[in-house]
């Protein structure tokens, strides 16, 4: 199952740190900034994109991998 990628704030700006890594794999200054570099890194794993505001909590997810509901529309 791919690992899921967070934009988490730090002290210093947005990290880009995936789902049980130890580390960030990136610290950008500016939330746009680390969305830019999360969201390929994503795609890339066919995995989930979380997004969290500056107090911590999901401000929004994008999936890049198989979505399990089948919705016709």
């Amino acid at each position: 199952m791919p690992k899921n990628v967070h934009v988490t704030p730090r002290s210093n700006g947005f990290a880009v740190i995936t789902a049980g890594a130890q580390r960030a794999s990136v610290i950008k200054p500016t939330q746009a900034q680390a969305i830019a570099v999360a969201r390929p890194q994503a795609a890339r794993n066919g995995s989930e994109l979380v997004i969290h505001r500056p107090n911590g909590r999901i401000r929004a997810s994008d999936s890049h991998g198989h979505d399990p509901r089948s919705i016709k529309g």
